[in-house]
């Protein structure tokens, strides 16, 4: 059976992105190719679209959409953070419109990696091959306590990340922890009966915490962001949907930074979310937030912004 995969607030992306067919387009996230697909075929022949992402499969999924002819696609296999050495290398000194969007499809939860705790998976958690770096398994057996405790708690907001720490290390102990059940079952035992009977499953925040600390993808996130501005064109704009809100803070921060230097505005006060029918459609959908910036057009409009009521949006 082929895998499904549903684009996240498609419409509201090409609606603020305002594609326009001469465009030169970075789509920084390709995942299922859904927003690919859609930016891909509101370019014309002068148009260009360049399509990131760390995860081989993801490339190929990209490289089967089939485009109009005469449209430039340039498919790289990389993080998005590195957009800096991608745009030099194939020689793009101005981008107009950037997708980032920072959720991980359908896809991942069958490609065998471990990102989720219903299958037994070794446990890498990569979004690259497992043998270009660090995994899951190797910082969850070599992290200390305080370090596990940590990272559960920065990166996965886990209100009992000190006692799943514990559990983690008490657990290795006997033998290491390399499987996704493993880990799953050491994170149960770590926290108290009443909340392993939840509707969320007591692994869900630590498997979020150590995916987002073995790829750094926060680390990934200000950089690759801090490019697609520097870079933006002006008329240009830029749209990340996050999916928690740690990432929704740095996004709103930077883009915060970017109004009060002057460098452009927020096209929305307050960030899309999906609607009713979407949510319903697409559970996965329901965290996340749009948020758009647009590069300002002349110096006039680029004056400095010091109205701290209407820059303090959601």
């Amino acid at each position: 059976m082929e895998q499904s995969h549903e684009s996240v607030l498609l419409n509201e992306c090409l609606e603020s992105l305002d594609i326009q067919p001469n465009d030169i387009v970075v789509d920084a996230t390709i995942g299922g190719a859904g927003h690919f697909r859609a930016l891909l075929e509101r370019l014309g022949s002068e148009g260009m679209l360049i399509g990131i992402d760390a995860d081989e499969d993801a490339i190929e999924r990209a490289a089967k959409v089939e485009h109009a002819s005469g449209v430039q696609v340039h498919l790289v296999h990389d993080n998005f953070r590195n957009l800096d050495a991608i745009l030099e290398h194939e020689s793009i000194e101005h981008i107009d419109k950037a997708l980032f969007d920072l959720g991980w499809s359908s896809f991942h939860l069958t490609s065998g990696r471990g990102f989720s705790f219903r299958a037994d998976e070794p446990l890498y958690m990569t979004y690259g091959s497992p043998e270009e770096g660090k995994t899951a398994a190797d910082l969850i057996n070599s992290a200390t306590e305080e370090e596990l405790s940590d990272i559960i708690f920065t990166y996965g907001e886990e209100r009992f990340a000190r006692g799943i720490a514990k559990s983690i290390v008490t657990t290795r102990r006997q033998s290491p922890i390399l499987t996704t059940t493993e880990l799953a079952e050491a994170v149960t035992n770590g926290v108290p009966g009443w909340y392993q009977h939840r509707r969320l499953h007591p692994a869900t925040k630590t498997f979020q915490a150590l995916r987002i600390a073995v790829n750094d993808e926060l680390g990934a996130l200000r950089a690759g962001l801090a490019s697609a501005l520097s870079r933006l064109a002006p008329g240009g704009r830029v749209a990340v949907i996050t999916f928690h809100s740690i990432e929704d803070r740095i996004v709103k921060g930077m883009f915060r930074d970017a109004v009060y230097q002057g460098s452009g505005r927020l096209v929305n006060k307050k960030p899309l979310v999906p609607g009713d029918a979407e949510s319903m459609r697409n559970p996965r959908s329901r965290s996340a937030k749009l948020r758009v910036f647009e590069r300002c057009t002349n110096l006039e409009s680029c004056a400095p912004v010091f109205d701290h009521a209407a820059l303090s949006v959601a």
